[in-house]
């Protein structure tokens, strides 16, 4: 019962939240394949 009070509160989430999250899985993405170039430029 506790779980489905916080997933339905979850549900009214605002999507500008949503939207930053995906940014951010995009920058991690971006640095997770660039990780490699990045690190024989520094080194």
């Amino acid at each position: 019962m506790e779980f489905k009070r916080k997933f339905g509160r979850k549900k009214q989430t605002k999507p500008t939240k949503g939207l930053f999250l995906v940014i951010l899985l995009a920058v991690v993405l971006i640095l997770w394949f660039k990780a490699e170039d990045i690190m024989n430029a520094l080194f």
